[in-house]
């Protein structure tokens, strides 16, 4: 195309370019993504702007920092916490695309789900400028500019989320919002300082490094960091070590983390110049020799800068106390988790990480603007005091509460109405039944939803798994830390558990049976028995632990094998849903009269380690037959919540009869992708590229036999079954092939429906 255009004294003006939607989302990180995903599928015209070339925010390849949440590195007590919905899926799916954690393809997998969902317009490059209102506390439009294409873009909606991190749409409107720290005073909250300050959690700017194999020069820039000393910490450095596992290269705490961000990025770009230089030219790091800088951050990963004010600001106390909230829509679970306001520089640790027993509920009134009637907020700028930030602002539980974001919007515009109004009771229960339809986990709900024709038919199954044996044939493991098996136990006396045990001398063996103080909780806080067990020396001698204990609800018991060097533990390979060993880790033991309180952490290892116990029950455990599947419950809480066939079962089969016809035209089905484990999307790698419990293939079956859907390498944690015409039945059974590791078939849920609700998956 050739232009040629006289010179005008007039100027020009930008290509502008109009665009109407239901729902504006300031923010392409995985807040704003997984947002915008859930509220596209509900049916809403979406434009997502974002002011970086891709997705993903911090998770990017940008930034590269892992997505986790509760989960924490399996390094806590919230067992099978990972956040459901939409982020599930994302990393799941990375899981399967991306085991080796290359933050490139994690990229690709998160442009990918959003470019498939045809009610998104996505923006890339593009950053918004101004808004315009058509009343003080309403916004009518926004103006956003996209350097790569020239074209200024004005976008009007009923509807607009700001998850952009700093909040920038919010500020602009008007609506309240605070940086720093608020005083202990305000909320009562130990943790706080006796007095507000400005002080601030810093940014991280990473760098990765690779061995070529031959000896590498490297001359620093200018502007590196000359003295490593400055630095308190500079000896902890290794030379293999890069990525996100530098998070404490943190700088800015004391700044304006909005306005000196790029003062900010200067400073980081001189400290990771100035270590890298340490590394290879001080003499101290020989290995080094042959490593190269392979990448560096261009711009730095945040961590804090606005808060907005909604109806409600979580504290410290919802966190600690576990508070509960009729209107729950999210969940977090991550440490309250503050760093020094000098960050890299400071004398003191990077971090302090206190947790709470177990995960806590996040309400829906901290999701919406107080001030401007048709905002919503969503990612690390959400309604949340400073000490409560801590743990609300990284990344999976910012998008799982997104996602909560996105499906209240589609409720919005179905009604008519405003995001406070949604809040009201009625509707606030048909915003959760909707989360929990589309799998997310919300701490103490179930799904009881009345559209779902199997909770109406009658549930049976080919077998159901009586564990009277968890067999040897594990490793055997030294009781150099404390070891415990979880089971899911039912109302009643305890059962007596028999363990494997080798013994170099003799010894005593102490037992304690433990639960939990709240039957949802995972942290095996009261002991229920203590026994004392004399043993002689020799090799696998069986050991019975008969209890007395009753107990009055269905609660998870951990069967404890306290540390005994001269005691060794025999393992299994069978695996299980709804089973976990651990061990003790450490002690949580915070300073007096902060708000937080003490307890041991017991913990999973990581698959392909962590096998379970191997014991005998007796009586064996019989709760895992096939009307779970209907109790509205994704995944394990006080009991498995799985049918779980027989180990003997070679055609494993789940059947719901109906005693008349039925019309169907959507099947849902929840497999096990093993929600305890944290699926950190980069750096670290991942032993499988998908979860052995779940089910790889399976075929639907009408009561004429007729194969109504088969999938033969399945590896995601939700099947969506949209039929192109209705079908007309009285049963329907899954037939379960395969799954991904030698483990029996398990199935969480089925759920059928008259009409589908959702686009096919």
């Amino acid at each position: 195309m050739f232009v040629k255009s006289d010179a005008t004294t007039r100027g020009r003006s930008l290509q502008n370019q109009r665009v109407t939607s239901d729902l504006v989302i300031i923010g392409g990180g995985l807040s704003g993504t997984c947002c915008a995903i859930t509220a596209a599928r509900a049916g809403l015209q979406v434009v997502l702007i974002q002011d970086r070339p891709v997705l993903g925010g911090n998770a990017s390849s940008e930034v590269r920092l892992w997505v986790l949440g509760a989960t924490s590195h399996m390094n806590n007590n919230n067992r099978w916490s990972r956040e459901g919905g939409v982020i599930d899926e994302l990393l799941v799916e990375n899981l399967y695309r991306n085991p080796e954690g290359n933050p490139h393809i994690f990229d690709t997998i998160i442009l990918d789900a959003v470019v498939n969902e045809p009610n998104i317009t996505l923006l890339l490059n593009t950053a918004l400028i101004d808004i315009e209102k058509d009343a003080p506390d309403r916004i009518r439009g926004v103006r956003a500019f996209c350097s790569q294409n020239s074209t200024m873009y004005t976008v009007w909606a009923p509807l607009f989320c700001d998850a952009s991190g700093d909040g920038i749409l919010s500020f602009l409107a008007g609506a309240a919002f605070r940086m720093g720290a608020e005083a202990r005073s305000e909320f009562d909250e130990k943790f706080a300082p006796s007095k507000e300050y400005g002080e601030l959690l810093g940014h991280s700017l990473y760098f990765y490094s690779k061995d070529t194999g031959k000896p590498v020069h490297f001359i620093p820039p200018s502007y590196a960091l000359k003295d490593i000393t400055q630095i308190p910490r500079y000896q902890q450095f290794k030379s293999n070590e890069y990525g996100c596992n530098l998070w404490w290269i943190e700088y800015g705490g004391r700044l304006d983390t909005v306005h000196d961000t790029e003062k900010i990025k200067w400073e980081l770009w001189r400290i990771v110049y100035g270590i890298w230089d340490y590394i290879k030219n001080s003499g101290q790091f020989p290995e080094a020799e042959t490593l190269t800088l392979e990448w560096v951050g261009m711009l730095p990963g945040k961590r804090e800068s606005r808060r907005f004010e909604g109806p409600y600001m979580l504290c410290q106390q919802d966190i600690v106390e576990q508070r509960e909230y009729k209107d729950v829509v999210g969940f977090g679970g991550w440490s309250i988790d503050l760093h020094p306001a000098d960050g890299i520089f400071s004398e003191r640790p990077g971090c302090n990480q206190w947790h709470a027993r177990g995960v806590y509920q996040i309400p829906y009134r901290c999701l919406y603007s107080k001030d401007i009637q048709n905002l919503f907020f969503a990612g690390r700028s959400i309604s949340a005091s400073h000490v409560a930030f801590g743990s609300t602002r990284v990344m999976a539980t910012c998008a799982h509460s997104a996602q909560a974001v996105g499906m209240a919007a589609a409720l919005c515009r179905r009604e008519g109405l405003l995001p406070a109004q949604i809040g009201e009771e009625a509707r606030i229960q048909h915003l959760q039944r909707e989360l929990l339809r589309r799998g997310q986990y919300l701490p103490g709900l179930a799904l009881h939803d009345p559209s779902d024709l199997v909770a109406q038919g009658t549930i049976c199954a080919s077998s159901s798994l009586v564990l009277a044996e968890i067999e040897k044939g594990g490793p055997v493991e030294p009781l150099t830390r404390s070891r415990a098996q979880m089971l899911p136990v039912t109302s009643g006396t305890l059962p007596t558990v028999s363990f494997l045990l080798d013994v170099s001398h003799a010894t005593t063996l102490q037992v304690e049976v433990r639960t939990s103080d709240r039957p949802s909780n995972y942290t095996p806080d009261v002991v229920l028995e203590k026994h004392a067990i004399e043993l002689a020396e020799g090799k696998k001698q069986r050991v019975a632990i008969p209890c007395s204990t009753h107990i009055d609800t269905n609660r998870y018991v951990f069967f404890c094998l306290l540390q005994n060097e001269h005691i060794a533990v025999h393992t299994s390979l069978q695996r299980f849903t709804g089973l976990l060993a651990l061990e003790q880790r450490d002690v949580q033991s915070p300073p007096e009269d902060i708000g937080i309180e003490a307890f041991e952490f017991w913990c999973p290892s990581r698959r392909p380690h962590g096998q379970n116990l191997a014991i005998t029950i007796e009586p064996p455990l019989t709760n895992f037959q096939a009307r779970l599947i209907a109790n509205g419950n994704d995944r394990p809480t006080v009991e498995a919540n799985a049918w779980v066939a027989a180990l003997e079962d070679p055609q494993p089969c789940l059947s719901v009869r109906w005693e008349t016809q039925q019309r169907i035209a959507q099947v849902d089905l929840v497999f096990d992708t093993d929600s305890d484990h944290a699926m950190e999307s980069v750096l670290k790698t991942h032993a499988e590229r998908a979860i052995p419990f779940c089910v790889k293939h399976y075929r639907l079956r009408d009561q004429q036999g007729k194969i109504l859907e088969e999938r033969d390498h399945n590896y995601q944690t939700r099947n969506t079954i949209v039929f192109d015409t209705p079908i007309s039945t009285d049963q329907l059974s899954l037939e379960v092939l395969a799954s991904h590791g030698n483990v029996p078939a398990a199935v969480f849920a089925m759920r059928c429906y008259e009409q589908p609700w959702v686009v096919s998956m």
